[in-house]
């Protein structure tokens, strides 16, 4: 029905039409087929792989995240979970890639779903990716708010201000670089996550040296230790410690060679995610001990993190650790702000949203309209919290755990979409594996974690279970809207509506 619909409304998706499209794009340097500049930039592998990692905020993964799958997940098998959460990203990434070879746009997954499953519910996908990375954007400010008045009045001694003061500071800072050519963010955040992985790599070194609390044992890697505790929620936290590397075709325009550097920077990102904290996790499961660290996981994630710092860093090793935590949710917030960002340009490009926020700065060749956009809503959501007296801890619970939640169904319906796309456009020259046994079991996969996410929404945003209802009841709506608003566009606008996804253009 959607591959009928989409023919009657012009829809032309073979490769050789997007291949036309970009030699054009290429010939008038970084302007569309309709004379509009483009964006345009000189992103390395590495600069995007670092605004991946950024986005996923190692060092919170460290302090909150890792503990919290080892105390209510899968316990002892907590390193395994990570290494099978990147195998199911991995095969992910494998459809991904191949998509973003054939289709050369910068939407990513609003792009990639338009292109699979129509123009409708690529619209409504796009609804639901901006407000989920304005979610947790919102969110990573609360916590970083929280972050930096601990660290300056409990590390510092300093004065005991209000969190809301810190996060407004940051959203100045993140607002400023984001104004600018991309690549001086992708500077400062290759600078802070080449400072949370060594770190992470010296606790890792130490605990294995000194062989942890009672000798390095390979008990994680058992079958009784994989299959214990609740895989569901292992699972769960697990896959949400790999969202943002959409990143990787989103910043497509601003990549040196986008060709090579897209695919390279995607599957690079998902291994150093999974190695990172299959290891970390690891070194932590044996530097507090297998018969306590379960136990005391699930007593005190954070400060069970915290102590095991202390243990094998020391005191400074520990007072870095909570300065990096600091750095790194700035960073992940700068990394948020410029996906946003991306995602709102895009949509004023297509003239979805309003065609002044496609403006692209004419020195800096950044989204800047786009990006005071985006800071904007964040004021005013800082602003909303203080009237309203809302509590940052809170916030950051709700918004990133909604927020990391639709993000898989994102996941699942581009799966979908890449198996839809190859076999509706039969000439390619993607073989099987890529175009079709990959994204069909990353789709399963996802499926799966998806239903698991649905039944444990309420534990991802704090225990809430009639927000949680409401929250999933929103995006439900929001998928709904831009379904809608899509069907109507293609009987009132059809102009507008074939630009829905960068398909005709």
């Amino acid at each position: 029905m959607a591959q009928d619909s989409e023919a009657a409304a012009g829809f032309t998706p073979p490769a050789a039409a997007t291949r036309e499209a970009t030699t054009s794009e290429a010939a008038s340097g970084g302007t569309s087929a309709d004379g509009e500049t483009r964006l345009s930039g000189h992103m390395g592998t590495f600069d995007i792989v670092f605004t991946v990692l950024a986005f996923n905020a190692p060092m919170s993964v460290f302090v909150g995240f890792i503990t919290v799958i080892v105390g209510y997940g899968n316990g002892l098998g907590t390193p395994v979970t990570y290494l099978g959460c990147g195998a199911l990203i991995a095969l992910f990434a494998v459809g991904f890639a191949a998509m973003s070879r054939r289709l050369p746009n910068p939407g990513a997954f609003y792009a990639y779903i338009t292109a699979g499953l129509g123009r409708p519910l690529g619209l409504g996908a796009a609804f639901v990716a901006l407000v989920s990375y304005l979610f947790i954007l919102i969110g990573g400010y609360a916590f970083g708010g929280i972050s930096w008045q601990a660290l300056v009045h409990n590390v510092f001694g300093g004065p005991d201000l209000p969190w809301y003061l810190y996060t407004a500071v940051a959203m100045v800072a993140v607002a400023v670089l984001g104004y600018f050519r991309i690549q001086l963010s992708a500077r400062i955040l290759t600078t802070c996550m080449c400072g949370e992985v060594l770190l992470m790599v010296a606790y890792d070194t130490v605990v294995f040296f000194r062989g942890g609390a009672h000798g390095v044992n390979v008990q994680s890697f058992l079958p009784s230790s994989v299959m214990s505790g609740s895989i569901g929620l292992a699972v769960l936290f697990g896959v949400v410690c790999f969202s943002g590397f959409e990143a990787t075709a989103i910043f497509r325009e601003e990549a040196r060679d986008p060709e090579r550097t897209i695919p390279r920077a995607t599957y690079l990102a998902v291994a150093l995610l999974a190695v990172l904290y299959a290891v970390t996790s690891w070194a932590m499961i044996i530097g507090i001990g297998v018969g306590d660290v379960v136990q005391k996981s699930a007593a005190d994630p954070t400060g069970t993190a915290l102590a095991t710092a202390l243990e094998y860093l020391g005191k400074v090793g520990q007072d870095v650790i909570t300065v990096l935590l600091c750095t790194s949710i700035l960073a992940a917030n700068l990394a948020t702000h410029n996906v946003s960002t991306r995602y709102t340009y895009s949509l004023s490009f297509d003239r979805i949203l309003p065609k002044f926020l496609s403006v692209v700065h004419r020195t800096e060749m950044s989204p800047h309209r786009a990006s005071m956009a985006t800071t904007v809503i964040s004021l005013a959501s800082l602003l909303a919290c203080v009237v309203f007296k809302g509590d940052g801890a809170t916030l950051y619970a709700v918004l990133v755990g909604i927020g990391g939640y639709s993000l898989i169904l994102l996941l699942l319906l581009t799966s979908a979409s890449v198996v839809a796309y190859f076999r509706r456009d039969r000439d390619h020259d993607v073989n099987v594996w890529k175009s079709v046994v990959a994204p069909a079991l990353a789709c399963v996969g996802l499926l799966v974690a998806f239903v698991l996410a649905t039944q444990n929404v309420a534990l991802l945003i704090g225990g809430d279970q009639g927000l949680a209802d409401l929250l999933i009841g929103l995006f439900a709506g929001l998928l709904l809207l831009g379904v809608v608003v899509a069907l109507v566009l293609r009987s009132k606008k059809p102009d507008i509506y074939r630009r829905i996804g960068r398909q005709d253009l």
